[in-house]
């Protein structure tokens, strides 16, 4: 009886195995094409972007033949130029501003789980990461306003600044929360004062975080275009705001040459980037 009752659990386990190795391929084809198709969903309009903006036709919807002549043009364009630098700029300072405030916001959030108005600090950090865009730029239009502050550079830098602050926020605390505070303890038994426990032991340990919430910042304010529109002035439009009023009378091959340009700057500093982890990590 125990030979048969053997003998029908080894054939079930048969069937099964023989089963899952008969819809295996089926699975794995359905897969392969839902993420091909995701992929190209994705990827292929930046991919007729980049082909287009090599279009000698002024038309961009009619191949002309192969050109760089759109290239030429993006730098004798002075506006578009201008408009890139000042994003540039509002990017980076606003990202350094935020990286400071949100780092700082992280550790008090951290270290601190108790005070008083903690629960409206907390949220005062993370409204923006969840409030709409449209609201964020109206309240501070209307902030500007009623203390008579003149909308430009500095206005779209404080705004981008306080937009993306709870997102460095975020990602600093996650590091911070699995941070092993025995290190900052031996060095304040060694006689270091707070300042340099912080500096010296604190700091290089989250600092990958750190960089990862201004790259983050970086690149939030570089993209936004609803807060720059409620908060910028004259002299100051930013490269999205000046791409999409082009945008509006029409796509020029102009504006695929300067989208290919950040493309290809951006694939370059991720290419970058992967490299300096891989030489980081211990070889295997």
């Amino acid at each position: 009886m125990t030979k048969a009752f053997s003998s029908e659990v080894g054939t079930g386990s048969r069937e099964e195995n023989a089963t899952q190795r008969k819809n295996f391929p089926r699975s794995r084809l359905l897969d392969t094409t839902a993420l091909t198709l995701g992929f190209a969903f994705l990827y292929l309009p930046i991919v007729i972007l980049i082909v287009y903006s090599f279009n000698a036709s002024q038309l961009v919807t009619v191949w002309g033949g192969f050109s760089t002549r759109w290239y030429g043009a993006v730098w004798q364009n002075r506006q578009l130029l201008d408009a890139a630098w000042m994003t540039a700029k509002v990017a980076a300072l606003s990202a350094a501003f935020a990286t400071v405030v949100g780092t700082l916001a992280a550790l008090a959030l951290t270290r601190y789980l108790r005070f008083r108005g903690r629960t409206l600090f907390s949220g005062l950090v993370y409204a923006p990461i969840v409030m709409p865009e449209v609201i964020t730029g109206l309240s501070l239009l209307l902030l500007f306003v009623s203390v008579g502050i003149d909308r430009g550079f500095w206005t779209v830098t404080v705004a981008h600044a306080t937009f993306t602050c709870g997102f460095v926020a975020v990602v600093v605390q996650s590091r911070l929360i699995t941070f092993d505070r025995s290190l900052e303890e031996a060095a304040a038994d060694l006689g270091a004062t707070p300042w340099q426990v912080f500096f010296r032991i604190t700091l290089p340990i989250i600092a990958p975080a750190v960089i990862a919430g201004f790259l983050l910042a970086f690149t939030l304010s570089l993209d936004d275009l609803v807060i720059a529109s409620f908060t910028t002035g004259p002299g100051s439009t930013t490269l999205p705001m000046r791409i999409y009023s082009q945008v509006r009378l029409g796509v020029t091959p102009e504006i695929n040459a300067i989208c290919t340009l950040m493309i290809a700057a951006v694939t370059v500093l991720v290419i970058g980037a992967s490299l300096a982890t891989k030489r980081r990590l211990p070889a295997t």
